[in-house]
């Protein structure tokens, strides 16, 4: 054979390979004949229409080989629309199968609704047969003696297949266990009440039905662990008697202000009556000189006041002198 003919043979071995490649790209002929394997009829041109409409043969015709094997009498065409619709086909035949063999009854409309909203629908199946314990965070909570009590709780839940479409999720059942937590304790004469039966919140938060509107059905509420905190209602206390003391503080304060400011006020008053005292006395001479001129008084009348005048400052004087001699010659005397 020379090397023309080699080329050739190659060749026409490469154009056979990307035939083949192509039409078992097109014709998923071992997926047909593992469905037909398995008692699912179907034909080749379906396995085609479905490239031609962009959908993956194998992501239908396995979900559909379990649900015949399952025995679930599922069609093609409920598959594949559930596919184009964005849907899982697979994880929703799975959870058919689960509920199937749990005698849950669930159909395939409710499951794709359910896989549709975003909801996975095969862990609730899951669910339905092993409840799930929910652990719930610390909840505070302040009793009528002002005594904090710490709870943590964990919820025991089962997913409600019927509710699952616009039902609640786990953050409202949380967030209304915590609510009953609060309303339980902070209801409490006295915080020992709670630390004693811990199991009177159990009662209470089931009484309230709070798996109302939710996704899921509370089977139990079991209190994992109960402390006590901070004596709140101390605290409380202490903050407010340091307020008040503040605020007599401030009023204190504000009469001394009052008290110096009219101190000071006085204190002008006295000042402005003595400058009044001042120019009062200055007029007397005036008046006396008025009275000499006009002749209502003489001139020893004039002379007798002044005599007066010097003998009441004389007396002043040696009155003064005397207290000064009292204080100074006490301790001779007493000798």
């Amino acid at each position: 054979m020379d090397g023309t003919s080699l080329i050739t043979v190659l060749l026409i071995a490469v154009v056979i390979i990307i035939v083949l490649s192509v039409f078992f790209s097109f014709f998923p002929v071992m997926l047909w004949i593992s469905a037909l394997a398995s008692g699912v009829r179907i034909g080749i041109i379906t396995l085609v229409a479905m490239r031609l409409r962009r959908v993956t043969p194998s992501r239908i015709v396995n979900p559909l080989i379990k649900a015949t094997k399952a025995g679930l009498g599922l069609n093609i065409n409920q598959l594949e629309s559930h596919y184009l619709a964005g849907g899982n086909v697979d994880r929703v035949v799975n959870a058919l199968i689960a509920a199937q063999r749990a005698n849950i009854p669930l159909e395939f409309t409710r499951a794709a609704a359910i896989d549709l909203a975003g909801r996975d629908v095969l862990q609730a199946v899951q669910m339905s047969v092993n409840p799930r314990v929910i652990e719930t965070p610390v909840v505070a909570a302040v009793a009528k003696n002002g005594i904090e009590v710490k709870v943590k709780a964990r919820v025991t839940v089962r997913a409600n297949i019927d509710r699952l479409v616009g039902g609640a999720g786990e953050e409202t059942i949380i967030a209304r266990v915590g609510e009953g937590i609060v309303t339980t304790v902070g209801s409490s004469d006295m915080h020992k009440d709670v630390l004693e039966n811990p199991d009177s919140i159990s009662r209470t938060v089931l009484a309230k039905g709070l798996d109302a509107g939710t996704a899921f059905e509370i089977l139990s509420i079991d209190i994992a662990d109960v402390d006590v905190g901070k004596n709140i209602g101390a605290y409380l206390q202490t903050e407010q008697a340091e307020a008040d003391k503040r605020i007599a503080q401030a009023k204190a304060e504000e009469r001394r202000a009052m008290a110096v400011a009219q101190e000071q006020e006085m204190k002008a008053r006295v000042v402005e009556m003595r400058a009044r005292v001042v120019e009062s006395e200055s007029e007397v001479p005036l008046a006396m000189a008025e009275a000499l001129r006009s002749g209502k008084i003489g001139v020893m009348d004039y002379m007798n006041l002044k005599n007066i005048e010097a003998d009441t400052q004389m007396r002043g004087s040696l009155g003064k002198m005397g207290d000064s001699g009292d204080g100074g010659g006490s301790p001779k005397n007493n000798k």
